[in-house]
């Protein structure tokens, strides 16, 4: 599904990636790691078809409709209610079913309760919660995660746990994070960076 072979990403003079090879196979879990500033991020936008290489060979066999991309900011509104948020998504990626599908995401991600208040009222961990219900909600062949566990509680992060469990085998999943131990156990292929 991924194949990126001396991939080297540059933003003018400034060298962000250089000679990182990637490869995911269909239903594959891999982890991106490597300290802050070492090109996750980067790395994952390209994956997302967001940025393009400098140099280098890359090749993602998803539609970019069928890719999930959780980001560092959220990207959802806070002037809207999560429900409000999952149903735009949900009409712009022409979800079959949308709000039951928005319905079982929100109470499976423990946000039920709070759907129809609006995201500027939500703690940081509620709002990363609600992203993680976007970036599934039309369920994607290829999920991108950039630091999925950040600012989430114990409870969130064992919701999080589950969701990638489930996903493993069935889905492509790419995750950068500092934490490559917690994932350990759904892993098929990784990456460092330097």
């Amino acid at each position: 599904m991924i194949r990126g072979r001396d991939l080297e990403k540059r933003y003018g003079r400034k060298r962000v990636l250089r000679g990182v090879d990637i490869a995911v196979v269909q239903g594959g879990f891999a982890v991106v790691t490597g300290p802050n500033g070492s090109g996750k991020t980067t790395l994952l936008r390209l994956l997302a078809g967001l940025a393009l290489p400098t140099r280098g060979d890359l090749v993602v066999e998803a539609d970019r409709s069928c890719i999930g991309y959780l980001a560092h900011e959220p990207l959802v509104y806070p002037e809207l209610t999560a429900v409000e948020n999952l149903d735009l998504f949900g009409r712009l990626y022409r979800v079959r079913e949308r709000r039951e599908r928005i319905g079982m995401l929100l109470e499976r991600f423990s946000l039920w309760d709070a759907r129809n208040e609006r995201v500027s009222t939500y703690s940081r961990g509620m709002t990363q919660r609600l992203a993680l219900c976007r970036a599934l909600l039309h369920d994607p062949d290829l999920l991108l995660l950039d630091e999925p566990y950040s600012a989430l509680d114990e409870a969130g992060a064992t919701l999080l746990d589950r969701e990638l469990e489930a996903l493993a085998g069935t889905r492509t999943v790419v995750v950068a994070t500092h934490d490559p131990e917690r994932l350990a156990a759904f892993q098929s292929g990784g990456v460092a960076l330097a």
